[in-house]
């Protein structure tokens, strides 16, 4: 629980910093994506504001890495965890030093969220039988963060992701910037984002099934267990 409180406030901190900076200033990046690469130069100046964004998620994501390396259970997607945490980190230094910090902003309020409401989630799971009693309202509140957590990813991640940061990297940086550099590396890392996205999302699908097929009564998390108890499950072919 302590670990889902801490990663609750900091993604809830962070995206509302993040939708501060897009909805609450002048920056029109969310409205208009292609705005990102307008006037860009190559070592222009990051904004201040931006420039404190990328401090922070830059020190998450290094902390990320070596927290699931030695501190977190190893569950069956620990892989594919650790290689979306290097992938953000890099996504995060290498934007900063070729100054698609624009583009940054968009793509952490644009995955932020999605986490806010899995820790919000996972926290009225553990609260809904705290004390030996079973707690109706953490229980209706984890019911509807799933709910809420399975559309966002799809919205925000799957469907806008796409439609707004890939639409602005793979086309519009060419029409803005025809010699822009690093165009091959910097899309292949967000492509690669959208894979891991769209492997993640599979979870969802499947728990999703699983509850309306009357498999699974008792909400919880899906990579709650560690490859050891993974290997010692029979899962079927559909599984």
């Amino acid at each position: 629980m302590p670990e889902s409180a801490w990663k609750f406030l900091f993604y809830l901190g962070s995206w509302s910093y993040s939708a501060y900076l897009l909805f609450g200033t002048d920056y029109p990046f969310f409205h208009d994506p292609p705005s990102v690469f307008y006037d860009w130069t190559p070592g222009m100046a990051v904004p201040r504001d931006i420039a404190a964004a990328y401090l922070l998620q830059g020190s998450f994501y290094g902390h990320s890495i070596y927290a699931t390396l030695y501190m977190d259970t190893w569950r069956k997607d620990s892989v594919v965890m650790l290689l979306h945490h290097v992938v953000t980190l890099i996504l995060i230094v290498s934007s900063y030093a070729f100054r698609y910090h624009n583009v940054g902003i968009l793509v952490l309020f644009l995955h932020d969220i999605s986490d806010v409401q899995l820790e919000f989630t996972k926290l009225n799971i553990y609260f809904k039988s705290r004390g030996g009693s079973y707690h109706r309202l953490h229980a209706l509140a984890a019911d509807l963060g799933c709910l809420s957590f399975g559309f966002s990813w799809f919205w925000f991640r799957l469907y806008w992701f796409p439609l707004k940061v890939l639409y602005a990297t793979s086309h519009c940086s060419l029409r803005t910037v025809p010699d822009i550099p690093f165009y091959f590396f910097f899309n292949a890392l967000l492509l690669l984002l959208t894979l891991m996205n769209l492997y993640w999302f599979l979870y969802i699908v499947a728990f999703a099934a699983k509850v309306l097929t009357g498999q699974v009564h008792e909400l919880k998390d899906l990579r709650e267990y560690d490859t050891a108890e993974a290997q010692s499950l029979k899962p079927s072919k559909a599984e």
